[in-house]
C-alpha cells in the first residue's frame, strides 16, 4: 500500500495520520484472516505429528505381524568354544549331545612362483569345476555348474588373472601370496567340503598345449594328471567335510555351519572336541523374546493413543481444548484401531481368539495393560497358539501342504484343500545305447567323451543355451557322467542368467539318460536343439522337445484354484482369493484343511497403511487444510488490492480537503486585511 508521510501543507491537517488510521480500520479483515491462517497452520502441524505417530505405529505392527516374532526359540551351548548354536521358529525343545571330530575346510590350490606379478603368463580360458577327489580321480559335483573365466591379453599377468577370477564371482577366490621366493597365485573354493574341491581345465591360446607347464596352462589342475601335464598347480589344503556326532550318531557335513541336523537349529562348529567329550546343546522356547514382542505391541498402541489424546483432548482445569479437539478425522482413526483390537479373530483353529485371553485388556483411561501373570499362563499352556493372535498365519493339517502367502483380499477362515492333479517337471528322456549299457554296473569299457560327442545345445524352460561342451575323458560310472552333463548345462551363462537348470539322471533298467527341468508346471520343458550324429548315438539324445510338465490342479474351499507349478492360489471372487499353498507329496484327493487367520498386528498394519494412503483420511484432511490456506492467501491479495485503492481514495480526498482549507484560509486572511484597511476600522 502507498503511504502518506507529510502533514497538510496549507491546512495543517495530519493527513498521513488520518489516512493511516482510516486504512487500519479498513484492515481489520486482514487480522481476522491472519488469525484463521495461524489456526489452520497449527492444525496442519498437528496432523503432521499425527501422521508421523501413525507411521511409527504401522512400522511396529508390520514388524510384529511376522509369525517368527511369537514362536521364538533359543539354543544354548554348554561349551561355546567348541560349538555355538542358534534357533529358528520351527525348532523343537530338547537337549542334544554334540561331539566335533573334524572341521570342514575349503580346497586351496597354489601355483608355482612367478617373479613379477605384472609379467605376461598367457591368454585363453580357465574352466573351474567342483567335485570330489578320491585318489587320482575327480567326480564332478552335479549340483554345481562349471564356471568359465576368459583371460584376455590385458589380464594375462598374475595380478590380472587374480582380478579377472574375483570379478567373475564364480565361487572361487584368487589371491597372490609372496612366500619369499616369488609370487604364487592361490585359488580357493568359496565353499568348504570334500565335494567342492577344484578342477581347472585350460584352453590355452598362448601355445598349442592346454596341459603343459607353459603359458596359461601353468594354472591347469587335474588330480588325474601329472606335473607338467595337466596337474601344474599344487594342493595346499584339501577340501574336507566336517564330521560330528549328535547323540552318538556320526554325521558328515560340507560346512562348519550345520543347519539340517537338529530341526530349526544351526550349529556353528568352532574347534575339535576333546576325545569322547560331548557338548550339550539345549533348545528351549524363548519366552522373554515373546513377552518382549507382546510388550512392544502394547506400547505401540499406547503411544498412538497418547498422541491422539494429546491432540484432541479438553483440559477442564485450564478450559483449553487441544488443537484438534473435535476433529472427526483424528478421532475416527483411533476409533478404527480400537474397534480392531476389540474384535474376535476367526480362522485360528487354536485356543486363543482375543487379546484378553493372553492378558491384554483396555483400561478406563483408554490404554492397554499387559497382565504378565496371565501371559505367563498362556505361554506355559498353549505357546504355539499365541502367534496366531498377532500375525497372519496359515496352518495346513496336511504336512505336505505348505502355506506360502496371502493377500489383503484373503478372508480368515478354515478351508478344505483338494488336489485333482499333481505338478510335474518337464523331462527329456534319451534312447538306450550300447555305449551306456554297462555304465550303472562294473565297467569293462568306460563311457568315452571325445571330440566326436562332446558338444550339444539345449533349451530349458524356453531359454536357449550356447553350445555345451563336455570334458573329454573316460567316465567309469553313471554318477560321474550325469554329474558332468548336469554341471556343464547348468554352467551355461544364459541359462544361469534366466535362473533355469536341469537334473541329469540315468535309468539302469533302460540304459538311458534323462534331463529333468528343476521347475514344475506347464512352463517346464527340456529340448535338445543341436545334437550331432555321434552324440546322439552314444548319449541317446536327439533334437526335439521332451515331455512338458503340468501345473497342480485342485480346489480350495470348494472353488477351483489357480495352478502354477506346485502352487495353488485362490481365485478372484472367493473368500480364499490370493491364498497361496504349495502342494508336495504324491497324493491326490482331499488334502486336509488350512486354517488361515489374520492376527491383530497384521490387521493393524494393513489398517494403518490404508489410513496413511494418499487418499486416506489424514492426507485428505491435510489437503483440505492446505486448500483453506491457499484460499486465505487469495482473499488476502484481494483485500490488499482493495486497501490500496481505499488508501489512494482517502489520500485524494484529504489532499482536496487540504487544498480547499488552504484556499479558505487565504481568503480569510485577505478579507481580514481588507477589513482592517477600511477607514474607521479599529486600530489594535
Amino acid at each position: 500500500m502507498a503511504t502518506i508521510t507529510s502533514a497538510g501543507i496549507g491546512s495543517g491537517l495530519d493527513v498521513a495520520g488520518l489516512v493511516k488510521q482510516l486504512v487500519a480500520a479498513e484492515s481489520q479483515p486482514l487480522t481476522v484472516l491472519d488469525r484463521k491462517e495461524a489456526l489452520i497452520q497449527a492444525k496442519l502441524s498437528a496432523y503432521g505429528s499425527f501422521k508421523s505417530a501413525l507411521s511409527s505405529f504401522q512400522s511396529a505392527m508390520s514388524g510384529l505381524s511376522n509369525v517368527s516374532k511369537f514362536q521364538a526359540f533359543k539354543a544354548s551351548s554348554a561349551d561355546a568354544s567348541v560349538v555355538t548354536s542358534s534357533s529358528a521358529s520351527n525348532a523343537v525343545p530338547g537337549s542334544y549331545g554334540v561331539e566335533v571330530t573334524q572341521l570342514a575346510q575349503a580346497n586351496k590350490l597354489r601355483s608355482k612362483t612367478f617373479a613379477d606379478v605384472t609379467g605376461a603368463i598367457g591368454t585363453g580360458t580357465l574352466t573351474f569345476q567342483f567335485g570330489k577327489v578320491n585318489g587320482a580321480s575327480f567326480t564332478v559335483n552335479g549340483e554345481k555348474s562349471a564356471q568359465m573365466v576368459t583371460i584376455s591379453a590385458a589380464q594375462n599377468s598374475v595380478s590380472g588373472i587374480r582380478d579377472a577370477v574375483n570379478a567373475a564371482n564364480i565361487g572361487v577366490t584368487a589371491a597372490i601370496l609372496n612366500d619369499g621366493t616369488g609370487n604364487r597365485l592361490v585359488f580357493t573354493s568359496k565353499d568348504s567340503g570334500e565335494n567342492n574341491s577344484l578342477k581347472i581345465t585350460v584352453a590355452d591360446t598362448s601355445d598349442a598345449s592346454n596341459t603343459d607347464d607353459t603359458g596359461l596352462s601353468q594354472l591347469a589342475y587335474d588330480v588325474a594328471g601329472t606335473a607338467g601335464n595337466g596337474k601344474n598347480m599344487v594342493e595346499s589344503i584339501a577340501g574336507q567335510n566336517a564330521t560330528l556326532k549328535v547323540d552318538g550318531i556320526t554325521i558328515s557335513k560340507a560346512t562348519n555351519s550345520v543347519t539340517d541336523v537338529i530341526q530349526g537349529v544351526t550349529l556353528n562348529l568352532l574347534k575339535l572336541s576333546a576325545t569322547g567329550v560331548t557338548t550339550t546343546v539345549t533348545v528351549a522356547r524363548d519366552v522373554d523374546a515373546v513377552k518382549n514382542s507382546i510388550g512392544a505391541f502394547v506400547k505401540a498402541y499406547n503411544d498412538i493413543n497418547k498422541t491422539v489424546k494429546d491432540l484432541t483432548s479438553y483440559n477442564a482445569e485450564t478450559r483449553q481444548g487441544s488443537i484438534l479437539q473435535g476433529d472427526a478425522s483424528a478421532v475416527s482413526v483411533l476409533a478404527q484401531i480400537r474397534k480392531t483390537l476389540n474384535s474376535t479373530l476367526t480362522g485360528l483353529g487354536g485356543t486363543y481368539t482375543a487379546l484378553s485371553q493372553v492378558g491384554i485388556a483396555f483400561q478406563k483411561d483408554g490404554t492397554l495393560l499387559l497382565d504378565s501373570t496371565k501371559l505367563q499362563t498362556a505361554v506355559d499352556t498353549n505357546f504355539n497358539d499365541i502367534a496366531g493372535l498377532f500375525a497372519a498365519q496359515g496352518r495346513p493339517t496336511d504336512s505336505l501342504v505348505s502355506y506360502a502367502s496371502a493377500t489383503d483380499k484373503t478372508q480368515a477362515g478354515n478351508y478344505a484343500v483338494a488336489v485333482s492333479q499333481l505338478a510335474t517337471q518337464g523331462v527329456k528322456s534319451g534312447a538306450a545305447t550300447a555305449a551306456l549299457a554297462d555304465i550303472a554296473g562294473t565297467f569293462t569299457v568306460p563311457f568315452v567323451v571325445d571330440a566326436n560327442n562332446d558338444t550339444f545345445a539345449v533349451k530349458v524352460d524356453g531359454t536357449q543355451s550356447a553350445t555345451v561342451t563336455l570334458t573329454q575323458g573316460s567316465y567309469a560310472t553313471a554318477a560321474a557322467l550325469t554329474a558332468e552333463i548336469q554341471s556343464k548345462i547348468n554352467g551355461d551363462a544364459t541359462l544361469k542368467a534366466a535362473s533355469v537348470s536341469i537334473v541329469a539322471s540315468f535309468d539302469s533298467a533302460t540304459d538311458s539318460l534323462a534331463l529333468t527341468s528343476s521347475r514344475y508346471g506347464i512352463a517346464s520343458i527340456v529340448e535338445f536343439t543341436a545334437v550331432d550324429t555321434t552324440t546322439a548315438t552314444t548319449l541317446g539324445f536327439s533334437v526335439g522337445a521332451g515331455t512338458t510338465g503340468v501345473d497342480v490342479a485342485g480346489t480350495i474351499n470348494g472353488a477351483n484354484a489357480i495352478g502354477g507349478g506346485r502352487f495353488l492360489t485362490g481365485a478372484t471372487g472367493n473368500a480364499v482369493e490370493g491364498l497361496k499353498l504349495e502342494i508336495a507329496g504324491t497324493a491326490t484327493g482331499g488334502r486336509g484343511t488350512v486354517n488361515y487367520s489374520q492376527g491383530y498386528a497384521w490387521q493393524l498394519d494393513k489398517l494403518a497403511a490404508k489410513l496413511l494412503e494418499s487418499t486416506g483420511p489424514i492426507s485428505s484432511r491435510a489437503t483440505g487444510l492446505n486448500t483453506s490456506i491457499k484460499e486465505i492467501e487469495q482473499r488476502r491479495e484481494v483485500l490488499n488490492r482493495r486497501l490500496d485503492e481505499i488508501e489512494k481514495r482517502y489520500r485524494a480526498q484529504f489532499s482536496a480537503l487540504d487544498s480547499l482549507l488552504s484556499k479558505l484560509r487565504s481568503t480569510s486572511d485577505y478579507l481580514s486585511q481588507q477589513l482592517a484597511a477600511l477607514p474607521g476600522a479599529a486600530r489594535g
